[in-house]
This record gives structure tokens, sequence and C-alpha cells, in this order.
């Protein structure tokens, strides 16, 4: 069992100054596209301020995640805060669009990097090429996805594992049964 330190609790105000640096932005940048003093927003992310579900909303528009995401993980026993996420305690990330299930692995988003659970429905398809700046490693649990990275096509069975540098890449599950793949993401993107 490990000394439990309350000052290293995942919090909102981590999260999201988590969230803001994976996309490079400044605190500047954001109070200016939010309409609040830096003060404020700096506060938020010391957890010395408690923003509204307004403040939220517009957080969540303004760093493009769903709001559900700002909301943290179900309560967990103070022994496991920060190393374990039980299986119904996951939170739901990403938009959900195109038929893509995202859930955080990862204990929180103040890591180098994030562990995602994604579940690609039955005759599914991202709908547009992603590039982000990001290196991917991904593992198929179940079913098959076809992936494009950089121009190629390539179909992905259990136990298959794939990486992303970078590079244009979009997926497309068009068979009769849902994909469930893990993925390592770094930086965070959600």
């Amino acid at each position: 069992m490990h000394p439990f330190d309350p000052t290293k609790i995942p919090t909102l105000g981590a999260d999201l100054r988590a969230l803001r640096k994976s996309r490079g932005v400044t605190l500047r940048r954001l109070s200016d596209k939010l309409g609040r003093s830096v003060g404020w927003l700096s506060q938020v992310e010391r957890d010395k301020s408690e923003p509204s579900i307004t403040d939220l909303r517009q957080i969540a528009a303004a760093l493009d995640v769903p709001i559900s995401l700002l909301f943290g993980q179900s309560p967990a026993p103070v022994s496991e805060v920060g190393y374990v996420v039980r299986a119904r305690a996951r939170r739901q990330i990403g938009s959900g669009r195109g038929g893509l299930i995202e859930e955080l692995l990862s204990p929180d988003l103040t890591d180098d990097f994030e562990m995602v659970h994604s579940t690609f429905a039955p005759h599914s398809r991202a709908g547009e090429v992603i590039q982000r700046p990001t290196q991917e490693v991904g593992f198929l649990i179940s079913g098959q996805l076809d992936l494009m990275i950089d121009g190629a096509t390539y179909t992905i069975h259990p136990g298959d594992s794939f990486r992303i540098r970078g590079e244009p890449h979009e997926w497309i599950n068009p068979y009769d049964e849902p994909a469930v793949a893990i993925w390592v993401i770094a930086p965070p993107v959600y």
C-alpha cells in the first residue's frame, strides 16, 4: 500500500492545465477566448476557484473536448486514486461521432501519454482524415479494423498492433462486428 498524499490527487485544475498545454494554448489565449482574466483561469487550474457549469461548457468547447471529460472519474477508494481505474469508472472521451466510443484508461490527464479504450461500431467510419502531432500505438483486442495511414490501407486483426507518427490517417470498420482497440497516445490529445 502506498502512502496517501492528498496533494497528488488528480484534480479538475490539473486536467484542465494538461489539456491546455497538450494543445499548445497559453493561459492568455484561452482566457481571451473565454472572455475571462488570466488570473481567474490560473486559479481554476490551481483549484483555487471553482468554475460554473457554464464555464466548464465554454472551456470544453474552447479545448474541443466533450464536457463529460471535465467531470472527473467516479469516486474511488483513497488507496486507488491515481493508480487504478475500475472498468465501470472510466471517463468517456471524444465526441462519439462516427460510431467510435472512447474511454480514458489512464487515471487522469496529467501524464506524458494517455491510454484509451476504443470501440468502433460495425459499419462505422471516421469520416475525415485525422492528422495530429502525436505518436500513437494501438493494439486490436477483437473485431477487425481497416486503417489508412499516410495513403496505405491495412486490415488489422485481433492481436495486431500498429503505430502512427503524426501521419494523416483514417479508420473504417466495414465489418459486422465491433472492433475494440487499446491506444496509447503521446502527448495526450483529450
